[in-house]
């Protein structure tokens, strides 16, 4: 005895670990160790033995009691070491095993009674709609190909005057249970039945309308809801309209993926509106009424004289309405942008340099050999200092 390890040092946990902090640990090593992923490596095998011999202790709450007390003697009743000494069935490890690998490896046992009712699955589909109905929300039509009970059968899916009969390879249940040998003893694994899928039935004459399936195709019209303030992404989700369910299950669900198209003068950045605006010249400098286009329309707004291009003005409430409370509304950055004048007649030039000459705001040239000019208040040097 005195060659084992501690059970907690095996699993790099202490005394107090709780029993999800436990299966974590020993999911981590087997994982590592597993002799499927370490083939003929025989130090992996005896760490993999090690952890698993550890975990079936600590992970029973009885024996855990006893090894905390006595230690490894207190499953030492033949004197010997591994699984043979520890006082319990080796078939008990299927389970243990049969969970921490089905979740490692995507087998194990299916606890579901295969043929109990089952929802039945989600159709997913798509929705485009123009940014100002993604922001006020609308109404959309889909025209979608959905399944229904086939009425020659019924829903069966057997010929008129037959009817399914019963699974012989799986009794009805809908799932086979294999047993597997391994390192640890036998290993009980639980599938759908491949027979009938599950179902626990079969169908030896099919139904000529619908091939067996229990239900046809045929196109249906759904109004699709879009609430207000939805963004581009995001889903609807419409309760039974999707796949019908198994064996007396309930329909699945639509999912609409809603799309919405780009707008040329707003983006989007979760409740909230940015847009630029164009001002005059004359607007910037004097200040006054100017109008700015808006999700709801056009506003009037009053800008204070002097305002300098890229200045940004808050319009509270104006952006999209929240999807929780359609009268909560995000806000609306609108950046003010200066337009400057491309092409100016003789007039106009002869103006603006009237007005230069009034302000003193012509640009004015040092006599210094730096070549320096002046500008609004700033100072440039161009040329080479000789």
């Amino acid at each position: 005895m005195a060659d084992k390890r501690d059970y907690y040092e095996v699993l790099g946990v202490d005394k107090n670990v709780t029993e999800a902090e436990l299966k974590k640990a020993y999911r981590k090593i087997a994982k590592k160790y597993h002799p499927d992923t370490n083939p003929g490596d025989a130090e992996a095998e005896a760490k993999f033995k090690e952890a698993a011999e550890a975990y079936a202790v600590l992970s029973d709450p009885e024996k855990r009691s006893q090894y905390d007390r006595l230690g490894h003697a207190a499953f030492d009743q033949n004197g010997g070491g591994g699984f043979g000494g520890f006082g319990f069935d080796m078939s008990d490890m299927g389970d243990i095993f049969g969970d921490i690998f089905g979740d490692m490896f995507g087998g194990g046992s299916q606890r579901r009674q295969s043929n109990g009712p089952m929802k039945g699955a989600n159709i997913k589909t798509t929705v485009r709609v123009k940014f100002e109905d993604a922001v006020f929300g609308t109404t959309q039509e889909l025209e979608l190909p959905l399944k229904d009970e086939c009425q020659a059968c019924q829903g069966s899916g057997a010929q008129p005057g037959h009817q399914p009969e019963t699974c012989t390879k799986c009794g009805g249940k809908g799932q086979v249970v294999y047993t597997q040998q391994s390192l640890f003893g036998v290993v009980r694994n639980v599938q759908v039945c491949p027979e009938c899928s599950g179902s626990g039935k079969v169908i030896k004459f099919k139904c000529s309308q619908c091939a067996g399936t229990g239900y046809v195709k045929s196109k249906k019209k759904i109004q699709v809801q879009v609430p207000a303030g939805i963004d581009n992404g995001q889903s609807i989700r419409i309760r039974g309209k999707g796949e019908p369910g198994i064996n007396g299950g309930e329909r699945g669900d639509l999912l609409v993926t809603v799309l919405v198209d780009r707008h040329p003068n707003f983006k989007r950045q979760e409740y909230d509106l940015f847009s630029s605006e164009p001002i005059t010249f004359t607007q910037a400098a004097l200040g006054g009424t100017i109008t700015i286009n808006t999700i709801d329309g056009p506003i009037e707004q009053q800008i204070a004289a002097g305002t300098q291009t890229d200045t940004k003005i808050k319009l509270k409430g104006k952006g999209v309405p929240t999807l929780r409370n359609k009268n909560v509304r995000g806000d609306h950055y609108v950046t003010l942008v200066v337009q400057v004048p491309d092409k100016l007649t003789e007039e106009q030039k002869n103006i603006l340099n009237e007005y230069d000459e009034a302000t003193g705001s012509t640009a004015r040239r040092s006599t210094d050999s730096a070549g320096e000019f002046s500008f609004g208040g700033h100072k440039k040097k161009f040329g080479k200092k000789k």
